[in-house]
């Protein structure tokens, strides 16, 4: 598989994506199945991964489905050579697994921070723990997971959420510093909110104060951000930022965090007030 640009880039090379039933996953294993990838697909829910599957097959695509709950360590990496016997060492890691269940602090179960860490951290630490040593001995590869603009801006409602990303954030970038030496590329990506079946979920459990932060703001398509993943993997980016809108506020939280910090705490006085 190639390292940059075209679009035969990713033709015949193994790309195993978790979280890849639906969201971003879906539609990131749609845009490589056009350019020829062998797609393992990793997800828990065994219906909606068939599913996933037989749609990527009809358009052509070689197309495995690897039932596994990402948290549980052996699993993934059993589920990992499982994919490696059917299509070979996997070329492309892709992250997409994760659970987001916003409210305030006080009233969250102590389970949701526990569940939110396994899935959304360690469910990303453990299929890369799986791929980096034969990436490592074959001296090239890619690894892309999704973080989260709440994994560079803590937002109200969001203290079991953004922290686990905050810690995707601080793996990948941590991890690129150790294997970019050894050719493979690391990148993480920060997508704001996708219109994707866990946005619908969220929405149901954020307090006002998370409606009035987020509300005015029109959520990104699954697409859009699958879009910005593969052209990040082609140009091998390290900090995936897939809309203008974030880039401004990413940027404006990296020169002047206290004003990005006023303008939340701004949205969420209002809404008390309301």
């Amino acid at each position: 598989m190639g390292r940059a640009g075209g679009a035969r880039s990713f033709d015949g090379g193994h790309v195993v994506i978790t979280g890849g039933s639906s969201g971003i996953g879906l539609a990131t294993a749609r845009l490589l199945a056009a350019r020829g990838a062998r797609l393992s697909l990793l997800a828990r829910t065994p219906a909606r991964l068939d599913a996933a599957v037989a749609e990527l097959r009809a358009l052509g695509a070689r197309a495995l489905a690897v039932p596994v709950d990402v948290s549980d360590q052996v699993g993934v990496r059993r589920a990992i050579e499982l994919a490696g016997a059917e299509f070979g060492p996997c070329d492309v890691l892709i992250t997409c697994a994760g659970i987001a269940r916003p409210g305030h602090f006080g009233e969250l179960a102590d389970e949701v921070f526990r569940e939110t860490v396994d899935i959304d951290y360690f469910g990303t630490l453990w299929p890369i723990r799986a791929v980096v040593p034969e990436m490592v001995r074959r001296g090239s590869g890619s690894i892309v997971g999704v973080s989260s603009m709440l994994g560079m801006i803590g937002i109200f409602g969001y203290t079991a959420y953004a922290p686990a990303k905050f810690a995707v954030r601080g793996l990948l970038e941590t991890l690129g510093t150790e294997l970019r030496p050894h050719g493979v590329h690391v990148g993480c990506v920060y997508p704001p909110d996708v219109d994707t079946p866990q946005l619908a979920y969220e929405n149901q459990f954020k307090p006002a104060e998370t409606h009035a932060i987020s509300g005015t703001v029109r959520p990104m398509t699954a697409e859009a951000v699958a879009r910005a993943i593969v052209r990040g993997i082609e140009r091998r980016t390290v900090t995936i930022v897939p809309d203008r809108q974030a880039r401004l506020l990413t940027y404006l939280a990296s020169v002047c965090p206290p004003l990005v910090r006023y303008l939340i705490d701004r949205k969420v006085r209002r809404a008390r007030r309301s």
